[in-house]
Order: structure tokens, then C-alpha cells, then sequence
């Protein structure tokens, strides 16, 4: 099949990858001259594991290219994959939808009656019938468009975009429905599930998913804020439910909490979105998740003024800054918000991050980044693990405590072997348990 993916962004530009590896002839647009050079010369603009690789694979095999706008050959497509972004209003929970609207108006003087226009951005529940309409009104005939959220975990998304858990149709006709179907064959002649839904159904999907995982992490965030008051051990509780088959224990480590540019922007998108509805439950509900969220982030900085006393002048060493590890995205994350509150507050702070220092440094210039693990921790009065990059889970506690001028550690990830550092001479800290000596 002839496929357009448009917006190259995390997710476009892995999923024009993806359809390319699956035999199709891909054609990814985006405005931005940048990535498209970037994306040209086989690299992504953004680091995922496998996914360069990847697309030097299928630049080799002819199987895709890129450009800035649509032409004659993109208008011969028989697929059109819509990934432009939705971030959030800024001083709203909203999510911003101008991006795919744009795309529509740019797409729709090429678009051919029998093509088929599928979104994968997460939208609020029925953007896809005004987006519909939208394209109606600029067309000769009816448009055929679908739903097909995604799915794709940050640092696993070329595997899950390959060989995902499930795919979801949201449709509104047959030919919407036979063409995604002839674009996914490979995947599921794999035996990987397809579920066929009307469009507000898909629509939705996404968010609730995400929106129960975020609920998932903050109710175990806010068992272990009952565990740190009773000196009971949250790690060990979250293990004792997951056993539960209707529970599970994915998403049940408590810690500082989620970030990244889907889990908070979704949740509070959806939250936006009900409350036009004139559905004030989920609203609420998800209002809480939310908080309990954030205010984890609160109790490192609290637990750090009250092991250094005040703030002011102290070297703290931040372990971390990308939201989660296998990834250099550092959108709302965890990290980045504890680094800037003590920063605020007069410490002396120092990032480290095995990847996302060169975005910190544009996006947070007022923190302080040191590329070097060794010269990071040297002379630290205070040591905190916030993202789970397993070259802190190496560190040797004697050999480290050797560079630290004070020997204290707060895990804010339940990642690290503390009873190691404990017996290295090491003051140790753990969100939810009862690990402090």
C-alpha cells in the first residue's frame, strides 16, 4: 500500500517506521525542514532504542522518504495516518487540537475520494466527527475516516508498535475498515488482536486506558504515604496484592510518581472533556489521581529539607531527569520538577541523566547539568534516584560514598539495593517503606 504518516513527532515518526518495515511504500510529512533533513539522513529526532536502526533498514530498502508538504505522489495514497500532536492548553487541562485540524485543511485538495484518513492522536471524545466534517466541507464527496489510537510505551515503542497487545478500529464504514485491516495484515496474521468499534468508542480507549494505569500508580502512592506514617513497607504490601489476578502487579511500584507527555496530559484532557460533557464523576476522580501524583514529587523535597535542615547552599545530586529510563523525554517529568523545586530553594543542584541533558539545558537552562557521573556526585551532601536508568542501579555504594561528603541516598524510585548501601555506611531513604537508618 501507498501510506502517508503526517507529523513526525515520537509518534509519526515511529509509526512511518513501522508501516515501512511492514512492506509498505511510506511517505512521512512534516513541516518542520529540520527533522525532515534529521529523519533523511537516518536519524530520529528524539532517542528510542532500535528506532535509527530501524529506519536505516527501510531508507535502504527504498521503502520510505520524507518531505515538508503534500504533493502528486502523497495525494495517490490509500492510507493517511494523522500523528500531529495534541499537548495541552496552556493554563487549561484542554487538549490542543489545531494541529490536526491544520493537517486537515493541508490534506484535503489531495485527498482521493476512496483514500482513507486514520487518526492516532489522542483526542477528546469527538474530535473525530468534527475533524469529519471539517474535511466534508473542503471535499466533493464524502470522507472516509477511522479512529486508530496508539499504544506505545516510551523506550519499547518499536516493539510495540510491531507486535502490539491489540489494535483498535474505530470505524464508520466498510472501506475504512478493509483498508486499515490491509495496512495491519502482517500484524495480524501474527495472532495480535483487532477490536472493531465505532469511532467515539476509539476515541476514548486511550484515554481511559491511560487514565486507569495513572490511577493504578497513585492509589499505591497513596497506600505508601499510610505506610511511611505507620512504618509499614509499601513495597512489600504492592507485591502481596499483585498476586491477585484481578489486581496484578504492573504499575504497583510506589515512588515519585508518572510524567512524560501522555499519562498527565491524557488524564487531564479527559478530565476536560467530561466536564463539557456534563459528566463531573470521572472529573473528579481523575482530579485526585493527579494530585496525589504531584504531591509525591512535594515529598522528596520536603524529605530533603528535613535530612539537610535548610536547603540553602547544599549540593544535591539529582540521579535522573528523563521521566522514565529509555528515553531522553523529559515532558512533566518527575526529575525535572524535584530538581527545579530545590533549586528554588537554594540548594545547590546537579543533574545527571545518561541521555536528556542536551533537551534539560534548552528547556531548564536555570538547572545545573554535569555529563560526568563521577563529577556529578562528588562533594554531594545529598544523593536522590529519580529515574531508573540501570547504570545507577551499578553504582557501587563503597566506591561512590567515597566521592559524597555526606553518605545519604533517598530512593524515589524503590530501584536501588539499599540494604547494600546501608551496610556500605550509607544513611538510606525509600518512598513507602520503612528503610531509614
Amino acid at each position: 500500500m501507498k501510506i502517508t504518516v503526517i507529523g513526525l513527532g515520537y509518534l509519526g515518526a515511529t509509526h512511518a517506521v513501522v508501516m515501512a518495515k511492514l512492506g509498505h511504500e511510506v511517505i512521512g510529512i512534516e513541516p518542520s525542514q529540520a527533522k525532515v533533513d534529521t529523519l533523511r539522513a537516518g536519524k530520529v529526532p528524539f532517542f528510542e532504542p532500535g528506532l535509527d536502526e530501524a529506519l536505516a533498514e527501510v531508507l535502504a530498502q527504498g521503502n520510505i522518504k520524507f518531505q515538508t508538504a503534500h504533493d502528486e505522489n502523497s495525494a495517490q495514497a490509500d492510507l493517511h495516518f494523522l500523528c500531529v500532536g495534541t499537548p495541552q492548553v496552556k493554563g487549561s487541562n484542554a487538549a490542543n487540537t489545531e494541529y490536526l485540524f491544520s493537517a486537515i485543511e493541508e490534506l484535503a485538495p489531495h485527498l482521493r475520494a476512496d483514500a482513507v484518513v486514520a487518526g492516532k492522536s489522542t483526542v477528546p471524545v469527538g474530535t473525530a466527527g468534527e475533524l469529519t466534517a471539517h474535511l466534508a466541507a473542503r471535499t466533493s464527496f464524502a470522507p472516509h475516516l477511522a479512529w486508530n489510537p496508539e499504544f506505545l510505551r516510551e523506550g519499547n515503542a518499536l516493539q510495540d508498535s510491531i507486535s502490539p497487545d491489540r489494535l483498535v478500529f474505530g470505524v464508520a464504514d466498510q472501506r475504512s475498515e478493509d483498508v486499515l485491516r490491509a495496512a495491519y495484515k502482517p500484524v495480524t496474521d501474527a495472532g495480535v488482536p483487532l477490536i472493531v468499534m465505532d469511532i467515539p468508542t476509539a476515541e476514548l480507549v486511550k484515554v481511559a486506558a491511560n487514565s486507569f494505569l495513572a490511577t493504578k500508580i497513585s492509589f499505591i502512592n497513596a497506600i505508601a504515604e499510610v505506610a511511611e506514617a505507620s512504618g509499614a513497607d509499601a513495597t512489600k504490601l504492592a507485591e502481596a496484592i499483585g498476586y491477585d489476578e484481578r489486581i496484578g502487579n504492573k504499575f504497583l511500584r510506589n515512588g515519585i510518581g508518572f510524567g512524560g507527555g501522555c499519562l498527565p496530559k491524557d488524564i487531564r484532557g479527559f478530565i476536560a472533556r467530561a466536564d463539557e460533557l456534563g459528566v463531573d464523576s470521572i472529573g473528579k476522580f481523575l482530579g485526585e489521581v493527579d494530585s496525589i501524583n504531584l504531591a509525591r514529587r512535594t515529598r522528596v523535597v520536603t524529605l530533603a529539607r528535613q535530612e539537610l535542615g535548610s536547603l540553602a547552599g547544599k549540593k544535591i545530586t539529582v540521579l535522573g531527569a528523563a521521566f522514565k529510563p529509555d528515553t531522553d523525554d523529559i515532558r512533566d517529568s518527575p526529575a525535572i520538577t524535584i530538581a527545579s523545586e530545590l533549586t528554588a530553594g537554594g540548594a545547590n543542584v546537579v543533574v545527571h541523566d545518561p541521555i536528556s541533558l542536551p533537551g534539560v539545558r534548552v528547556m531548564y537552562p536555570s538547572l545545573a547539568t554535569e555529563d560526568n557521573l563521577t563529577e556529578a556526585l562528588r562533594d554531594a551532601e545529598l544523593v536522590i534516584l529519580a529515574t531508573e536508568w540501570k547504570l545507577y542501579r551499578e553504582l557501587n555504594p563503597a566506591d561512590t560514598k567515597a566521592l559524597v561528603k555526606t553518605a545519604t541516598i533517598i530512593d524515589g524510585r524503590n530501584y536501588l539495593r539499599l540494604d547494600e548501601f546501608a551496610s556500605a555506611g550509607w544513611r538510606t531513604i525509600a518512598l513507602g517503606r520503612n528503610l531509614a537508618n
